[in-house]
């Protein structure tokens, strides 16, 4: 059992530490501008709903 868990260290050990430093970083800010929305012109305007509330 020790050969074979000495076996595993030895051979899957080194996988592991080389597929973790090819992965890479992700960056911030790579899909900006991408979808854009049409908005109508009164988005930013209160609605109607909510006036009582806003009183």
């Amino acid at each position: 059992l020790l050969h074979y868990a000495k076996y595993l260290m030895e051979n899957y050990s080194k996988d592991v530490s080389q597929e973790q430093h090819s992965v890479k970083k992700r960056r911030s800010g790579i899909l900006q501008g991408t979808f854009v929305l049409p908005l109508p012109d009164d988005f930013d305007e209160p609605l109607e709903d909510f006036k009582e509330y806003m009183e």
